[in-house]
């Protein structure tokens, strides 16, 4: 129980401190998600509180502005076997503002999330994905980010039409 309230407490601090590439990324490293290097995680991000460590967020990944990310979809101590699933952000991904990641859900090494998408099944690697209802709209030739660095233009050009 008190591993439970400490991991929430660091939940809730690392919604608001500073720090995205430095003190966020830590405080949910305690608290048991798995992050690689090289992580932004933009305030007010929601990692799921109560299984922390079913989630894993690879290298050079950002994580834009209130973001959720649940590996439980059950209501308090109700859990059911189905309830829960990993959640897996594959390295290079870029997740844009106001997106919902729900259990079970791959993010593949390299797509790009549309701003305000809510994602319910897993995303193949390099394709940008998102819009109502969400599916994958191009395929990424040159990544986003590389080394901390984004490259706007070249992204978009190098989209290519699925």
């Amino acid at each position: 129980m008190v591993r439970k309230t400490l991991q929430r407490i660091l939940g809730k601090m690392a919604m608001v401190a500073p720090g995205g590439f430095s003190l966020r990324p830590w405080l949910h490293r305690m608290r048991g998600v798995q992050i690689g290097k090289n992580v932004w995680i933009s305030q007010l991000v929601y990692i799921d509180e109560i299984h922390p460590e079913q989630i894993t967020i690879g290298d050079n990944v950002t994580i834009g502005l209130r973001c959720t990310i649940f590996a439980h979809f059950y209501l308090g101590e109700r859990s059911l076997d189905t309830g829960t699933g990993r959640v897996v952000i594959e390295q290079d991904a870029f997740i844009g503002p106001n997106c919902t990641i729900l259990n079970g859900v791959t993010i593949g090494a390299g797509s790009v999330v549309v701003a305000g998408s809510v994602v319910t099944k897993s995303v193949p690697p390099g394709v940008l994905f998102g819009h109502t209802p969400a599916a994958p709209l191009a395929r990424i030739t040159h990544p986003l980010t590389s080394d901390g660095r984004v490259d706007y233009d070249r992204f978009v050009f190098g989209l290519k039409k699925l």
